[in-house]
This record gives C-alpha cells, sequence and structure tokens, in this order.
C-alpha cells in the first residue's frame, strides 16, 4: 500500500531497504546518518535531524585566530610534545580550580584527540591495574561508542540503567556491582548523555566512597561540561561549581570535551586530567604492558604515544587561549550554549502537543533541566518501532535500546541541528504523524510485521 507522508513513502521505504540494517533500533548512530543522508539526497527533501549530537553553532573566534596565529608561526612543521603544549596545560590546571574548585597540577592535565581518545587512552590504562579485574562499569544511560572500545579492546563492561537508583538507592547498587571485584573503573557523564538527568551533590559523594571502598576508578565525563542551565556555573573562582566526585574522592579522571561547550567539535582536542594521586600512583600490573608502574607515566608515554603520538599543534593553541579568556572571566562560554535549553523547551512542547511523551523527566525529585538532549516516546510502540515509522514524517533520532536505556520505548533527541527556522516544519510533521498513529495506522512494513507476528 502506498501512503502519503510528508517524505516521498516509496523512496524512504526503498533506501530503507537497500540500507540492509535488521533493526534501527539497535543501529549505531552513524548508520542512521548514512540512512537520513541518502533519503535526504534522494528526495531533495530536510529531515529534522535529532539523531547525532554535533554542535549546531559558530565555533568562537578567540580560538580559531588563536589557531591562524599559531599555524602562522609555523607550528604546523613541527611534531606537539606528547604530554601537551605549556599553555595548554596550565590554563586547564586554572579551568579545574576555577570552574570545578579542585586543584591539580599541570603534569595531570594532557591533551587527547578529542574526548574519545581520552577514553580509549584510559581503558588501555585504567582497565589493566589490576589482572584479577574485568573492566568497566557504565552508569547507564550513556553513550554507546564507549563500550563499543570495551569491546574492541577486548574489555568485559558491566551496566546499569541508573533510572530507579537515584539518591540513596544509588549506593545499594553499586555495593551490588563492586563487591564481586570485578571492575577496575566506574564511568558516568554530568550531564548525561542521552537522558540529560544530572547527578546531585549526594549521589556523587555515594559514587566516590563506594568506589573508595572498593578501589575503584571514578571516571567523570564532562563532555557536557557546566551545561545543566538550572545553575550558572559560569563565573570563574565564585561558587556554584559544576558538581564533581572529585570533592569527595581523589581517585578520579576528567574527560573534558570542547565539542558542545566550546563548540570546537571538528578540531578533535580535548584535555583527560588525572587526580594528583592517582598520577603518581604505582600499578604492578601495568609492567605487563607498559615499561613503567606508574599510571600517569603509561597514560602518557605508554597508551597516548601509541594511539596519536600527540595532538594536532594547532588546535592546542586553539583550546589554551579559549580556556584563558573564560579562566580571566573575558569569555563566558557558557552564554552562546544556552540556545540549546530554549530549543529543547520548545521541541519538548512540540512532541508533548502532539501525543507523544518525555521518558526520562526528573532529577529525583525536580523536573529535568532542558539542554542539548531529551528523550521521548509514543504510546503503543516500542522505540525501534517508532524510530521506523518517524523516518517516513522526516524525523530522525536514536533508539534509547543502544545507550544501555531499560527504557527500550524511547529515543534520544539531540537539539543542536533543530534551528528555530525548522519548527514550524517539526510541528507539522509531528501532527501528522499524531493523527496517524492515533487511528492506529501503521506505516512501515517492518513495523507492521511485527505486529502482526506478535498479534
Amino acid at each position: 500500500m502506498n501512503y502519503t507522508t510528508p517524505i516521498n513513502y516509496e523512496i524512504v521505504k526503498q533506501k530503507r531497504d537497500e540500507s540492509e540494517l535488521e533493526n534501527l533500533g539497535t543501529s549505531t548512530i552513524r548508520e542512521i546518518v548514512r540512512l537520513v543522508n541518502r533519503i535526504e539526497e534522494a528526495t531533495g527533501e530536510k529531515f529534522v535531524r535529532m539523531e547525532m549530537g554535533v554542535p549546531g553553532l559558530n565555533p568562537p573566534q578567540i580560538g580559531t585566530q588563536a589557531e591562524i596565529d599559531a599555524l602562522n608561526r609555523g607550528v604546523a612543521s613541527k611534531y606537539p610534545m606528547i604530554e601537551g603544549i605549556t599553555e595548554l596545560k596550565h590554563e586547564t590546571k586554572r579551568f579545574v580550580k576555577l570552574f570545578l574548585d579542585i586543584d591539580v597540577e599541570e603534569e595531570n592535565c594532557v591533551p587527547s584527540v578529542g574526548s574519545m581518545q581520552g577514553g580509549m587512552a584510559m581503558l588501555l590504562v585504567a582497565n589493566r591495574t589490576d589482572r584479577n579485574r574485568k573492566g568497566t562499569l557504565f552508569i547507564d544511560p550513556g553513550f554507546p561508542v564507549q563500550k563499543q572500545q570495551c569491546r574492541v579492546l577486548g574489555q568485559d563492561y558491566g551496566s546499569f540503567d541508573v533510572y530507579n537508583y537515584r539518591g540513596e538507592k544509588l549506593r545499594a547498587k553499586l555495593e551490588e556491582e563492586f563487591k564481586n571485584g570485578n571492575y577496575s573503573t566506574v564511568l558516568y557523564s554530568n550531564p548525561n548523555n542521552p537522558s540529560w538527568i544530572c547527578f546531585t551533590d549526594t549521589e556523587l559523594k555515594i559514587i566516590a566512597e563506594t568506589a573508595d571502598k572498593y578501589d575503584v576508578i571514578v571516571v567523570e565525563d564532562l563532555a557536557y561540561f557546566g551545561m545543566d542551565f538550572r545553575t550558572d556555573y559560569s563565573t570563574p573562582g565564585k561558587a556554584p561549581f559544576q558538581p564533581t566526585v572529585a570533592k569527595y574522592t581523589d581517585n578520579y579522571i576528567f574527560l573534558i570535551s570542547s565539542s558542545k561547550a566550546f563548540s570546537y567539535a571538528g578540531q578533535r582536542v580535548a584535555t583527560l586530567v588525572m587526580s594528583p594521586k592517582l598520577y603518581n600512583r604505582r600499578y604492578p600490573d601495568l609492567k605487563r604492558y607498559y615499561s613503567t608502574d606508574k599510571f600517569g607515566y603509561s597514560m602518557i608515554y605508554g597508551a597516548l604515544y601509541s594511539l596519536s603520538s600527540g595532538v594536532t599543534h594547532s588546535a592546542q593553541f586553539g583550546l589554551a587561549a579559549m580556556l584563558k579568556a573564560a579562566n580571566d572571566g573575558n569569555f563566558n562560554f557558557l552564554n552562546d550554549v544556552k540556545i540549546y535549553a530554549d530549543r529543547a523547551y520548545k521541541m519538548k512542547k512540540l512532541m508533548l502537543e502532539n501525543g507523544f511523551k518525555i521518558v526520562y523527566d526528573k532529577d529525583e525529585d525536580k523536573p529535568l533541566a532542558d539542554g542539548f538532549y531529551f528523550t521521548f516516546s509514543y504510546p503503543g510502540l516500542s522505540g525501534a518501532q517508532l524510530l521506523e515509522e518517524l523516518i517516513y514524517y522526516g524525523i530522525s533520532a536514536i533508539s534509547l535500546e543502544i545507550t544501555g536505556s531499560e527504557h527500550i520505548e524511547g529515543l534520544r533527541a539531540c537539539v543542536s541541528q533543530t534551528k528555530e527556522i525548522q519548527f514550524a516544519a517539526l510541528e507539522e510533521r509531528l501532527n501528522a504523524f499524531n493523527k496517524d498513529h492515533a487511528e492506529g495506522k501503521i506505516i512501515s512494513n517492518r513495523v507492521k510485521k511485527n505486529k502482526e507476528a506478535k498479534g
């Protein structure tokens, strides 16, 4: 049967069939991107794209000008030092003190080729500190590629959806997970990708105390630094500060990205920060892989050296300049990205007005912040089914199923690529979707077959 949908039904069906993806609910982000790109090319129609978490803002001129100046000085002809340029290490140390209120040393601050590489290096070292431990515990939902990194490295991992373990309930769950001695590390993002939940100080203290009890290294992914816009974290050196587990433990690693908060994703530059205690700690089992048992040395001259032999020279100068401007109080890096909260508020409103539900909606007893991501569902459809249906309406997202969430009826939406000019199209397409599906109409053959099989 041929349907009238916002995007040509036959072309979408053809491109969906050609993709050979068995189930969109378990497909990777990049696979969804590839499918939507091909539908857009074939139809000439623009999707409301919510599948990939890429910045939607121009990079700060401070960073790009610093890179241009560095290139004009000839840095492209020189290998960068693996441990990072002095300017970046110095400003990272200042940034951690001024915006997290945590003291570290310059030697503890090392650039990486995006937080993705920082995470890979972390796994290569932190998960090899004890031959009797298996890997990482992920506090989910989370960024699916971090689990893929574990698989690529042949490391085991575990996970649980934190939705039902907020507040003091988190302690018992972590005790249950840690007591068998399986994990070297525990990893989470704060604010969280994909749900946008934000851990409270109480929860961060619980994570720190249980991790210390079982000697587990805490890895705090700060990809969305300061972007819980319910609180203003933008003034350097003055409270409130970005919440962090480092207030309660000295056994931590930060992954501080420049991609979202600084809109600098294309330059693939981030910083990995190790606590002074962890940096200097010795683990005899590291000598199975590295020339030393010292954690920090193994991280820099073992893992990072092997992965890239340094981070692009000019990109380091760009990030150093942005951090310096923020540290000096001359650049409010969070002001520009507040637009994401405004978009999320308006997009969620359109969803709710057209029969959709918000999946993760609270931080304990407080309404969830509006920010870079939100999660949504539609009654009667699983996340995979909803995704299959939405592509005919020119809307793309990813399934919560690949994020470790137990709420597999939901999808994750990223607001960064949806401009204000597209809101009218989004409203029109959501309205058409709701009208069709409120009547029980099913568009995708795959969903129809699944429902018939279950019926």
